[in-house]
């Protein structure tokens, strides 16, 4: 049988759809049109997410589809109902998806599970490590819990295994991640410091990267592993509002004078900081717009992800009067990635020195990859330097940082 997988959505979810293809792998086919069966690994945190998917699965509603991923939690039933898809997989079952190549019907189990299986190939220049699952954090806006459970950590032997296997196969940079990857450990006690200690001496082992934290999730070991030369110079740590009367309806945990408190010391450190931040979620009027943005002004950030609010069924904020029109939360993004640019721009200039850049792609005429503080580097060379590891003495500061190597 041939198969092709379709992933949408997350780091995890790209880590999942790993895991199936090493177990599919003879069977793997690089597009849809060479497939018998395709397998969706869907995301559904927004409406658009279950838009996107809907209309996938009309783009080849004459292929036999299994779905997996959030959507099946979420649209299942109702599409296998409908005959749009031939199965639907709770993610329980993606460690045995080679024994439901042939199933017909609707098991989504339940969340007491954890993977197992490890990774032993990635494609590209670096591999994302899943090491959570689940999130016991409550945001009004999200759906994710009821879709992935609870948080709970993979064995951390199994982690480091599959880093020792990677690493040996030539893969160098690794992208830690989780559905709420700073609650790592909180079951098994130990702590996501004590795994990046650990992954740090393995051998071939250059760069780790994190995905998302919640404030409360840093100790003092992670921030001073910052400065090892291995964990990189970034921290992406989600605020999501920087006005306390927002971050309360939002029902988020951190608040504005303990995050800037933090923020302003990781930035002594001379760490680069992102953030996530949602925009126009109800409530969000004027006066606390004011508030957040005179707040927002004294963080420290190079780096952000902005999001404009979209209701999303089944969440509480859903259920809130929509009081931001789409207008105004446009204008109040680009307000916030100004600002951004504008200190990114500043980080670069105050950091001009050498830089260690992992070479990812080649795209429109350059090379690019990215260096200690994650930030993108545009590379011209004659060489062939996909892969590679380059200290770059010399380079323009930019939009982005540019380089002419010989």
């Amino acid at each position: 049988m041939k198969i092709y997988i379709k992933t949408f959505g997350c780091r995890s979810n790209l880590y999942d759809s790993e895991i199936m293809k090493n177990i599919l792998k003879e069977n793997i086919v690089n597009s849809e049109n060479e497939a018998d069966l395709i397998i969706i690994n869907s995301c559904t945190v927004t409406n658009f997410a279950d838009r996107d998917l809907r209309q996938y699965i009309n783009k080849y509603k004459n292929k036999n589809i299994m779905l997996t991923g959030c959507g099946a939690y979420t649209q299942g039933e109702k599409l296998f109902k409908e005959k749009k898809v031939k199965a639907v997989l709770g993610h329980k079952y993606k460690e045995k998806i080679d024994k439901f190549l042939d199933f017909n019907g609707v098991e989504l189990g339940d969340f007491d599970f954890v993977n197992k299986k490890i990774v032993t190939e990635y494609s590209k220049t670096k591999a994302f490590i899943k090491i959570q699952e689940g999130c016991d954090f409550e945001c009004a806006y999200c759906i994710i819990p009821s879709v992935r459970g609870n948080s709970r950590s993979l064995d951390e032997k199994t982690i480091l295994e599959q880093i020792n296997v990677l690493s040996q196969n030539g893969i160098s940079e690794f992208v830690l991640t989780g559905i709420n990857m700073g609650s790592y450990g909180k079951d098994t006690n130990t702590t996501l410091s004590d795994l990046i200690e650990k992954i740090s001496k393995i051998r071939g082992v250059k760069r780790i990267r994190l995905g998302s934290l919640e404030p409360s999730q840093l100790d003092e070991k992670l921030i001073d592993l910052t400065q090892n030369g291995i964990l990189e110079k970034h921290l992406h740590i989600a605020l999501q509002h920087t006005s306390d009367k927002m971050l309360r309806i939002m029902k988020r945990r951190n608040r504005v004078k303990e995050t800037l408190k933090l923020f302003e010391k990781l930035a002594k450190k001379n760490i680069a900081l992102g953030t996530d931040f949602i925009v126009g979620h109800p409530g969000e009027s004027e006066e606390i717009w004011e508030e957040a943005l005179n707040n927002f002004k004294n963080y420290p950030l190079t780096h952000i992800h902005i999001f404009r609010f979209t209701p999303r069924d089944g969440t509480l904020s859903a259920s809130l009067k929509q009081d931001v029109k789409g207008d105004i939360a446009k204008k109040r993004a680009s307000i916030l990635d100004e600002i951004v640019k504008k200190n990114n721009y500043n980080f670069r200039i105050k950091n001009k020195k050498p830089l260690f850049v992992h070479i990812e792609n080649f795209k429109n005429g350059f090379y690019e990859g990215y260096d200690e503080y994650y930030n993108k580097m545009k590379i011209e060379s004659n060489e062939d330097i996909k892969g590679n590891w380059i200290k770059v003495d010399n380079y323009e500061i930019k939009d982005v940082n540019y380089a002419k190597i010989k």
